[in-house]
């Protein structure tokens, strides 16, 4: 790679990489190690392939779908040996409602991978409805039916506790 291209990646890795990290927290649902992981993995592939993806359109929308995609062939390959904690390491907050995060990336742990990909494209990235299907190489119809059903399981998850905890 010249040294030009190679500036320009470092000066799109070290722009990109914390919005890539937030992402993968939500996917990993609150799993920060492996979030950290997924975002290393992303960049070395957005790496390799720099020289095509710098002439694209969007790059970031590039490194998300790969950060998606990644996670997802993550969870398909996941040992049976690793087991999840729902343990968070002492941080501290930085501002927001601790419990409502808190709450809300439980719920989010609990949805199976492919659902939880949807609404993190759907809601956090705020991508359209073909963006999130092209991210996850679905049919609209199959991410509009997956986005319904994952909102209707958070909604049976979160309850009324969502609404008192966003009252505080």
């Amino acid at each position: 790679m010249r040294q030009a291209a190679a500036d320009d990646y470092a000066q799109f890795a070290v722009a990109r990489a914390g919005h890539l990290y937030r992402s993968a927290c939500l996917l990993t649902a609150g799993d920060t190690h492996l979030a950290e992981d997924l975002v290393q993995e992303t960049l070395g592939r957005v790496y390799v392939r720099w020289g095509r993806i710098s002439r694209a359109e969007n790059p970031a929308g590039y490194a998300q779908t790969v950060l998606t995609r990644t996670f997802l062939a993550h969870q398909r390959r996941r040992s049976s040996t690793e087991r999840a904690t729902d343990v968070l390491p002492d941080r501290v907050a930085e501002g927001g409602d601790v419990s409502l995060r808190l709450t809300l990336l439980q719920a989010l742990a609990r949805l199976p991978a492919k659902d939880r990909a949807v609404i993190v494209l759907r809601y956090w990235e705020d991508r359209s409805v073909e963006e999130t299907a092209s991210a996850l190489n679905a049919s609209s119809a199959a991410v509009r039916t997956r986005c319904t059903r994952a909102l209707g399981r958070l909604r049976e998850l979160l309850g009324e506790d969502l609404g008192e905890l966003a009252a505080h």
